[in-house]
C-alpha cells in the first residue's frame, strides 16, 4: 500500500493493481476497497489504483467525523489526482462511491477523462429507486431455493415492518449477487462497511446537491460508461438508465445475470465491456 496526505492532513491509502495508464476506482460502502480485487481481471487493461476511503482500510481516522460527508471527499480524490500526478484522470466507481465520482466530475471536470459508473449509487444526482422497482427486480429470482426467506424479508424492509437487529438485512443479501454461492457470501461478506460512523456521515445532511450536480454534468462532454447488473436490487437498470440521460455522452450496458458485483458473476463479459471503453 502507499500512502499521500489529504488536504486535511488525513493520511489515506491505496493500492495499485496491474500495468498500464492508471484509472483511479473509488469503491462503495464506505469499504475497504480490498473486496474490488482487481476488479474480474480488469488489471491486464489498465493499471487500478484503488483508494481506501477515508476511515475505511488502511487509511487513517480524520480528526473531524464530519469530513466523512460526501462532497467533502471530493477534496481527497482531486488530492489523489495530483499525487499521482495526473494533468487528468480515468475515473472508476462502484456503488456508493459513484455518488463520489458524480460529484467530483461535477466539480473537477476539466481532470476527468472517462468515467465509469459500475452498478452506481444515485442519490448524488436524485434520481429515485422505489419499493416497486426493487420488487420488480427480486421477483425474476423467484426459482432460486433461497427466495422464499429473501423475498420475505425484503417485503418486510420495504414495509416497514422489518427488525432492527439486521437480520433481515442479511436475510436479502442473495438478491445483491448474480449467484448465491459460498464464493459470493464471502466476497459479500467483505464488501460490508464496518466503520459505521462513515457511514452515518457519507449521506449527511448537505452531502448532495442534486439540481446543481445535474446541471453541472449536462456539460461534461467526456464519455461516461453507466453498467448495470440485470438482477441488481441496490442500482436497478432503470434508476442506471435515467442516471446516464443526465449525461450527453453515456453508454448503459446492462449485463445479463449479474448483481451489484458483476465481475463477480462473469468477470469476462465485465472486463469486455469495462475495457473496451476505457481503452
Amino acid at each position: 500500500m502507499t500512502s499521500f496526505a489529504a488536504p486535511d492532513g488525513t493520511r489515506l491509502a491505496y493500492r495499485e493493481v496491474g500495468d498500464g495508464e492508471p484509472v483511479i476506482c473509488l469503491p462503495g460502502g464506505p469499504a475497504d476497497s480490498r473486496y474490488l480485487g482487481d476488479l474480474g481481471g480488469l488489471s491486464a487493461h489498465r493499471r487500478l489504483v484503488l483508494l481506501d476511503l477515508r476511515g475505511t482500510g488502511l487509511s487513517a481516522l480524520p480528526a473531524d467525523a464530519a469530513s466523512y460527508r460526501c462532497d467533502r471527499q471530493v477534496a481527497d480524490v482531486e488530492a489523489l489526482r495530483e499525487h499521482l500526478g495526473l494533468p487528468r484522470a480515468d475515473v472508476l466507481a462502484h456503488s456508493g462511491g459513484a455518488n463520489l465520482a458524480l460529484r467530483y466530475a461535477a466539480r473537477h471536470q476539466r481532470r476527468v477523462g472517462r468515467l465509469a459508473l459500475i452498478t452506481p449509487g444515485v442519490r448524488a444526482v436524485g434520481v429515485c429507486i422505489d419499493g416497486p422497482m426493487r420488487r420488480a427486480r427480486a421477483l425474476r429470482r423467484k426459482g432460486e431455493p433461497w427466495f422464499p426467506a429473501a423475498f420475505a424479508a425484503l417485503e418486510a424492509i420495504t414495509e416497514g415492518t422489518g427488525t432492527d437487529t439486521g437480520s433481515d438485512w442479511e436475510a436479502i443479501a442473495p438478491f445483491f449477487c448474480g449467484r448465491w454461492d459460498a464464493e459470493a457470501r464471502l466476497h459479500h461478506a467483505a464488501g460490508q462497511p464496518v466503520n459505521g460512523e462513515a457511514v452515518a456521515h457519507f449521506a449527511a445532511e448537505g452531502a448532495f446537491d442534486p439540481e446543481a450536480t445535474r446541471a453541472a454534468l449536462a456539460a461534461f462532454a467526456n464519455p461516461v460508461l453507466l453498467l448495470a447488473g440485470e438482477y441488481d436490487l441496490n442500482s436497478p437498470p432503470e434508476a442506471v438508465a435515467e442516471c446516464a440521460g443526465l449525461f450527453p455522452c453515456a453508454s448503459l450496458v446492462e449485463q445479463p445475470g449479474a448483481g451489484h458485483y458483476p465481475w463477480m458473476g462473469d468477470p469476462c463479459r465485465f472486463v469486455a465491456a469495462v475495457s473496451a471503453f476505457l481503452g
